[in-house]
């Protein structure tokens, strides 16, 4: 085998006073697509810095093959003295090929000529993603790439890093991504890495059966200790020489059990629901919503019965929050009205996590808390209706006795997600509203979430980009998409793409029509009228695509030019062999972009003039 691109031995780290790593040992070889995954916390994010080099382990070696490159996407990229999001991400990019930075930030959808000071969170991770999607690195070590990114840029990465010819080691929630993507899957639990050379889709029946095993080794350890208790209080004879050495032997038993380090289990999430809500919960008629002479959304029309469960999907910034938001009544429509139903108790999971005070502690983000205060209690929080002391809850969401009094801005983004989720379900709703919820939560915490709003008896409304997710959790899912345009679907994900596959196929007296899943009985699903086609002969979403590709074919002619300006000097491939290699390789794939754009827009077309 072919000596490994990057080599971890014998690593050794204490962070933040506890020992995180001991004697880990792992290898990144060419080709490899390898899940990093691990509960949150465990210190996934730390070992990819070590790996980049960017965090020095307290003892070990890392080895880097000579020749390769690494780079690592941070999960809160520094972008301190940078004028915009493109300085930053092209930043170590000769000029000539800043045309691949503008490229991946297309695909990615960010502008890249933000001040990164007024820029968001999300913001400035999209420029990060963008310069490492630009850059020609041989090893990336990506952290939660799909955070912030609409579904339509999550399936852009996906093609991209499935055409790369780089390794990577990936951390993600999104399991979709990881399963499409991955090879192999890297376990990082309790200090231990394990390999298995297949990917995240044979994870859990790995974890499962080493879990297993695991109890299994216990229990017989157990059963072998309390056999030499008892020997030790019964069966102790004259020979006492070799009576002691067994003494002293069920002594090492004890001590390797005691030294075991068990496994942390799973958060004791609860929904308990409010009185009945009645049947009608809300009922959208023609509401409108511009800002900025921007159309967030217009002219929808929607009825949410009582136990919908309703994903609400589209691309950044298109106004999903905002219509959130006017549906349960805290934003007034510019047009039409909401009707909310009777004996709502709502609660809202914010996707910003606005309701958190970094400042302040975990135990005052619960106490301080008006909904959650018991009176003349401050070691006390209200509970689903119930007192319960404030530090034996937090460990309920998996804290420890030292985090309570921890500030927030000392957790991890999984870490803060537990803890709103913590404030949301000690409140008894009828109506959950859930903006973004699985964002930085470990594959095991969305199991739990995925099982627990399946036993919720109130309504949800939605808003994710994790298809995985909406696909088990929601029963309807309404689509937005730039205009303010709005459609239905019965289902989650998936059917909305088989209904768009369906849409722009040619349609024929042979051809079946896409099968819906069937609705359970009483179950009301929302409506949205989304009007008329925009041409004759042109279906909703052809249309929106007419529209869209003279941009995109300006986009691809102006990567031409500039690849062909690079190109033309001269001294190019002698100076630089590699560069001239990728740059070639690029205008070609390039004009094909370009020649099969225009084809598609004469088609469209002429087929909107028919």
């Amino acid at each position: 085998m072919a000596a490994p691109l990057l080599q971890l031995s014998d690593i050794a780290l204490t962070w933040g006073g506890n020992p995180l790593f001991s004697g880990l040992d792992l290898a990144v070889h060419s080709g490899d697509r390898i899940a990093l995954v691990g509960r949150n916390g465990s210190g996934k994010s730390t070992l990819l810095k070590v790996m980049a080099g960017d965090v020095e382990a307290d003892a070990g070696t890392r080895a880097l093959a000579p020749g390769v490159t690494v780079a690592r996407l941070a999960q809160e990229p520094a972008m301190e003295g940078f004028a915009t999001l493109g300085d930053f991400a092209g930043r170590d990019l000769d000029p000539a090929e800043v045309w691949r930075v503008e490229a991946a930030a297309d695909g990615i959808g960010i502008d890249l000529a933000l001040d990164p000071a007024s820029a968001s969170g999300g913001e400035r991770r999209r420029a990060a993603l963008a310069g490492l999607v630009a850059s020609d690195a041989g090893l990336f070590l990506i952290d939660e790439p799909t955070n912030h990114l609409d579904i339509r840029a999550i399936l852009w990465l996906e093609d991209w890093l499935a055409a790369s010819r780089a390794a990577f080691v990936l951390i993600s929630h999104d399991r979709a991504f990881l399963t499409r993507l991955t090879r192999a899957t890297l376990w990082l639990d309790r200090g231990v890495v394990r390999r298995q050379n297949k990917g995240f889709a044979d994870f859990e029946a790995w974890r499962d059966k080493t879990w297993a095993e695991e109890d299994l080794a216990r229990h017989k350890l157990d059963r072998k200790i309390k056999a030499e208790a008892r020997w030790a209080v019964e069966g102790i004879s004259a020979r006492r020489k070799r009576n002691m050495g067994r003494v002293r032997a069920l002594q090492d038993l004890r001590s390797a059990r005691a030294a075991e380090i068990r496994r942390q289990g799973a958060a004791a999430m609860e929904l308990a629901t409010a009185p009945r809500s009645g049947k009608r919960v809300i009922e959208a008629r023609g509401i409108s919503k511009s800002y900025d002479r921007r159309v967030l959304f217009k002219g929808i029309d929607l009825k949410i019965a009582r136990g919908d469960r309703v994903a609400f999907v589209g691309p950044n910034g298109v106004g999903k929050t905002t219509l959130l938001n006017t549906l349960i009544g805290t934003v007034d429509p510019d047009a039409g009205e909401v009707r909310l139903g009777t004996g709502l108790e709502i609660a809202v999971f914010d996707q910003t996590r606005a309701s958190l005070d970094s400042d302040a502690t975990l135990w005052e983000a619960l106490t301080g808390d008006a909904e959650m205060r018991v009176s003349g209690r401050a070691d006390q929080v209200m509970v689903r209706g119930a007192p319960r002391h404030v530090v034996g809850y937090l460990k309920d969401f998996l804290f420890d006795d030292a985090q309570a009094r921890a500030p927030v801005r000392s957790l991890s983004g999984g870490e803060r997600a537990r803890l709103l989720l913590a404030k949301l379900m000690a409140r008894e709703a009828n109506l959950l509203v859930l903006d973004e919820p699985t964002n930085d939560l470990d594959i095991e915490t969305l199991d739990l979430l995925q099982e627990v709003l399946d036993d919720y008896d109130g309504t949800v409304l939605l808003v994710s980009h994790d298809r995985d997710f909406i696909d088990r959790v929601a029963t309807q899912t309404v689509a937005m998409e730039a205009g303010g345009r709005a459609t239905v679907h019965a289902g989650g994900w998936e059917q909305v793409r088989v209904d768009w596959t369906a849409e722009t196929a040619p349609t024929g007296a042979g051809q079946a029509s896409a099968a819906r899943p069937e609705r359970r009985s009483g179950e009301t699903a929302p409506r949205v009228e989304p009007g008329a086609r925009a041409a004759k002969g042109l279906t909703f979403t052809e249309r929106h695509r007419l529209d869209a590709l003279p941009d995109e074919i300006d986009r691809l002619e102006g990567e031409i030019a500039k690849l062909t300006t690079l190109l033309a000097d001269p001294d190019l491939f002698t100076r630089d062999a590699k560069k001239f290699e990728t740059a070639s390789r690029a205008l070609a794939e390039r004009q094909a972009k370009l020649d099969a754009a225009e084809e598609e827009w004469l088609a469209l077309a002429e087929r909107a003039e028919t």
